[in-house]
């Protein structure tokens, strides 16, 4: 099937110049190309139309859940009768084991796993493996890391159609085999049951459960029902294929091969221990190794089985694991968002993972083949694709290089709003002369950001202009990611005119009633004032036709001066542009109620809380700023407990992560106060 791009909008500015060129250089075979797309050019657009145009079917990769999750919706809209897929990491909560010698403690493995998430990841693999070309990928830089093997996960599909000849109790057999556990209660994902002749599996990837008929030995017909009601949505002449429950799934005979060669290796690594004169670890690594190979043998899997994948992969030592790329064809289209920022992220995937590890295997926690239960390497994930486009407002040396220079612009805004002027200024006296500009916006009605080189003078000058009477707050990495959230509704809804921070002023925020961006001491250079970062902070000032910048330096560094030219050619093609076409620019301003919208997250944020010893010694919260709360009885506060976990759930359900991430934080103040409350 072929892609069907569905959008009210058509490409303009430089967007229709963009695809083209991009779609051309996939169409020629070009490796690597470079999408320099501006703040609010509608990069996602061109992307999907470029996916579109080329047929391919595309891994759209990118550096954290949320964003995933905004692109996931995107890419739904554009394509909503295309396979538009989602795969990131199914950890609700994922505290990893780890051993820490110089206190000797041992940290066992936690985690949750969010089961719609984990319904997701299958759907993913299903849908490649199912030979389909038209299809999109949003992942997160989980799909670098180990999963099984898709040729393992291929011979175990079950294809299933009318008039085939299958004895049910086969059919039953191989169920569990895909690790499938059958039920007579409660019918869920991963599950079958069975009542005489006829056979319902849940699969593991669907929102749809299959019902088999049979008569004797023969498949009589097969049908898609509703797991709950039982109402046939469909029926199934041609077949269904059957994916396992699993993506770990591992034939007997691949089972038995794994378990010998894991007694080979625990023999021939507590012998080492010994010879070292080791004997605890030599005593551990034996118990510990011998336990999961007691329930691999008994239940088909132990906890931690992933660090066991090379056995049942049948992978050589050092070798690199089976990953999400591994399932695509060989000729996918890569496309990696904000890589300026993934692409260092998948860099330092390995290192982190490998030095954990590496002190399990020292004190005998695990076998040295954990270490290749691993992510990617960086010079691994470079050899797994043929084709990328990287897409940033500010593309780094790497990519730029794999791109032999050759960057494609996407400059033009819809608005028709041009980048902000620049102003430099001597630092002398600049914070005299910043108060200045910020009467002057603030009389205007406008917002001022002001980007610090460290914490404590954010802090400093935060107070400075309170005690001016300037409405200011300010952020830094130390301020709780709610608490921000809140500080920045504050100053789009104009409770505050000047926001002060260090780092977290550079990307991502969309503020159009910032009129002024502020930089103060511009040419210390570093990683807070390199090229990159100043392009970024300046672009907060774009949103706004009234946009400006003003550096205080003493001197032009080479970042200040780089980044300077480049956002003035900008801003001259953008003005050219506007001229030619008879665009005036206008800032999107947002109402009171599409900005209370927008951050209605911040509406459930837990104010800070500190334990108080009652007089009975238990410990509870003192939430002041949640009287009712406070007051509730033990069976009430159970009853908020349940109703907070069953909204996360459903947020984390739905995609939301932050949300999700808000009520677990709630979930866990309302348990500390639960127990601090008298029966």
């Amino acid at each position: 099937m072929e892609y069907q791009l569905t959008s009210e909008f058509k490409p303009t500015g430089d967007q229709p110049t963009a695809i083209a060129k991009l779609v051309e250089g996939v169409n020629n075979g070009e490796h690597a190309q470079v999408l320099l797309g501006a703040t609010g050019t509608g990069k996602t657009f061109t992307m999907a139309n470029v996916i579109a145009q080329t047929g391919k079917p595309a891994l759209v990769l990118c550096h954290n859940k949320t964003l995933a999750a905004q692109l996931y919706g995107e890419f739904k809209a554009f394509f909503p009768n295309n396979a538009v897929e989602y795969y990131i990491s199914y950890y609700d909560y994922y505290q990893p084991e780890a051993y820490i010698a110089s206190t000797d403690v041992f940290i066992e493995k936690d985690l949750a796993i969010n089961q719609e998430i984990e319904k997701l990841r299958l759907h993913t693999t299903s849908t490649l493996l199912s030979g389909r070309r038209d299809v999109i990928v949003i992942a997160s830089v989980s799909c670098i890391y180990g999963i099984g093997n898709p040729e393992e996960f291929a011979k175990n599909v079950i294809f299933l159609k009318p008039g085939m000849r299958y004895t049910r109790n086969n059919l039953l057999y191989q169920f569990v085999q895909i690790l499938y556990s059958r039920t007579e209660v409660e019918f869920t994902r991963g599950s079958f049951r069975v009542k005489g002749d006829t056979v319902d599996v849940f699969p593991a990837y669907a929102d749809y459960a299959v019902r088999i008929y049979f008569f004797g030995d023969e498949i009589e017909s097969v049908h898609k029902i509703d797991p709950i009601s039982g109402k046939k949505l469909s029926d199934e002449a041609n077949g269904i294929a059957l994916y396992p429950a699993n993506l770990f799934v591992t034939g007997k005979d691949t089972l038995n091969s794994a378990i010998k060669q894991i007694q080979d290796d625990m023999v021939q690594q507590h012998a080492y221990f010994e010879k070292e004169g080791r004997d605890s670890e030599a005593k551990r690594i034996m118990e510990r190794t011998e336990f999961d190979l007691e329930m691999i043998r008994e239940l088909g899997y132990c906890s931690g089985i992933e660090n066991y994948s090379r056995y049942f992969d049948g992978r050589t030592p050092g070798s690199r694991p089976f990953c999400l790329l591994d399932y695509f064809p060989k000729d996918y289209l890569l496309v990696v968002d904000e890589s300026h920022a993934t692409m260092p992220q998948i860099r330092a995937m390995w290192g982190g993972d490998r030095s954990r590890k590496t002190a399990l295997i020292e004190y005998g926690f695990r076998l040295p083949s954990a270490l290749d239960n691993r992510p990617l390497t960086f010079n691994e994930f470079e050899s797994m694709f043929q084709q990328a486009v990287y897409v940033s407002a500010t593309p780094s040396d790497y990519e730029l290089t794999q791109a032999d220079g050759v960057v494609v612009e996407q400059i033009i805004r819809p608005t028709g709003l041009l980048d902000p002027e620049i102003d430099l200024r001597p630092s002398i006296n600049q914070i005299d002369d910043l108060l200045d500009e910020v009467d002057n916006r603030v009389k205007m009605g406008d917002r001022v950001l002001v980007t610090t080189l460290t914490k404590r003078m954010a802090e400093e000058l935060s107070k400075y202009m309170d005690r001016l009477g300037i409405k200011v707050e300010y952020v830094h990495s130390d301020v709780k990611t709610l608490d921000r959230v809140e500080i920045l509704r504050k100053l789009r809804l104009g409770e505050i005119d000047v926001l002060i921070g260090v780092n977290l002023l550079r990307e991502g925020l969309d503020l159009p009633e910032v009129s002024l961006v502020a930089i103060l001491d511009a040419d210390k250079e570093g990683f807070l004032r390199d090229q990159r970062s100043l392009i970024q902070t300046m672009g907060r000032a774009a949103r706004n036709d009234r946009g400006k910048v003003i550096m205080y330096a003493d001197r032009m560094t080479g970042s200040m001066q780089r980044a300077i030219d480049e956002t003035n050619r900008r801003r001259a093609t953008q003005a050219a542009y506007n001229e030619e076409h008879g665009i005036t620019p206008r800032t999107v301003r947002k109402s009171h109620a599409e900005i209370m919208g927008q951050t209605d997250l911040a509406d459930y944020r837990v104010l800070d809380t500190l334990p108080y010893a009652d007089t009975d010694g238990g410990a509870a919260l003192a939430m002041a700023a949640e009287p009712v709360i406070a007051m509730m009885t033990r069976p009430e506060l159970e009853k908020l407990i349940k109703t907070t976990e069953k909204q996360m759930e459903a947020a984390a359900k739905d995609l939301d992560f932050l949300t999700a991430a808000k009520l677990r934080d709630e979930l866990a103040a309302l348990k500390t106060m639960l127990k601090g409350k008298r029966e």
